[in-house]
């Protein structure tokens, strides 16, 4: 795929609102990215007022990413992966992970959002050997998601799907159980699914997302860990099962794993 810059849409552009609080631009201040905007600021340092653990949490959630694809990658031997609820491009994402390891690895990255969207062209770059694109579509459609992914993905061969932070705007459990089931139906034996949210172990953090969903940006609902864990339903999880996601082998530092309510995993299909 191309590596060049592109013009924003126009089209797109107008369709983000710098007004209300945006969740992957508040995702982005905690990373301690510059993709956001003052309203973003504000609620995020509402946010961490009433829970801090979240900028921990945050961190915690894109260290687990990168040692789940470096182990899907180098254990596994996985070449594929379908990156379902992107969010913004920040450091280290998904194909810059497996294609540095892999080059010949083949990344689809999905999401709907328009302000994702606009900065799409800084995810569609790729090894020359390998393979980056992207879909716009809503994991409410995973046959729509599945259908255009094909066009770049081999799916008789296993498939790293990611869906990392985006089951919390799937409020119903049976759900997003379907909608995990339907994209994992589609996808072979030893195929692999990497899946992180965050959980309502803590009051605070309770306190915090229920005064975010009153903002007036798109709500996100926290689930118990064994709610999470029945996302994982028929796979077989890989150790140490669903935990918090510092904890999900952590590489070896002398500084001692933060504990975080945000839990995570990864399951193999049989």
């Amino acid at each position: 795929m191309p590596d060049e810059q592109h013009d924003p849409d126009p089209d797109l552009l107008a369709k983000i609102d710098s007004t209300v609080p945006h969740s992957a631009r508040i995702w982005n201040y905690w990373l301690g990215g510059k993709d956001n905007y003052p309203v973003d600021h504000e609620a995020g340092d509402e946010f961490a007022k009433i829970f801090p653990g979240i900028v921990d949490a945050a961190r915690g959630s894109r260290y687990f990413l990168a040692r789940a694809v470096r182990h899907l990658t180098t254990r596994e031997g996985v070449r594929q992966f379908l990156d379902v609820g992107t969010g913004l491009p920040t450091v280290d994402n998904t194909h810059e992970i497996a294609q540095r390891l892999a080059p010949e690895s083949r990344i689809v990255y999905v999401d709907n959002d328009p302000l994702v969207l606009v900065h799409a062209h800084a995810l569609l770059t790729s090894t020359p050997e390998g393979v980056t694109d992207y879909i716009d579509a809503d994991l409410r459609e995973p046959e729509v998601i599945l259908e255009r992914a094909a066009a770049t993905l081999d799916f008789t061969e296993p498939v790293g799907l990611m869906m990392l932070g985006i089951m919390g705007h799937v409020p119903d459990d049976d759900l997003a159980r379907s909608l995990v089931r339907r994209l994992l139906d589609a996808l072979p034996s030893g195929s692999f699914l990497t899946l992180s949210d965050g959980t309502d172990i803590s009051a605070a953090r309770q306190q915090a997302h229920e005064k975010y969903n009153s903002s007036g940006a798109v709500p996100y609902h926290l689930r118990s860990p064994e709610s999470l864990g029945h996302l994982f339903d028929g796979l077989e999880l890989l150790e140490p099962g669903l935990v918090p996601v510092t904890h999900w082998r952590p590489d070896h530092t002398p500084f001692p794993v933060m504990p975080v309510t945000t839990y995570g995993g990864v399951g193999r299909k049989p």
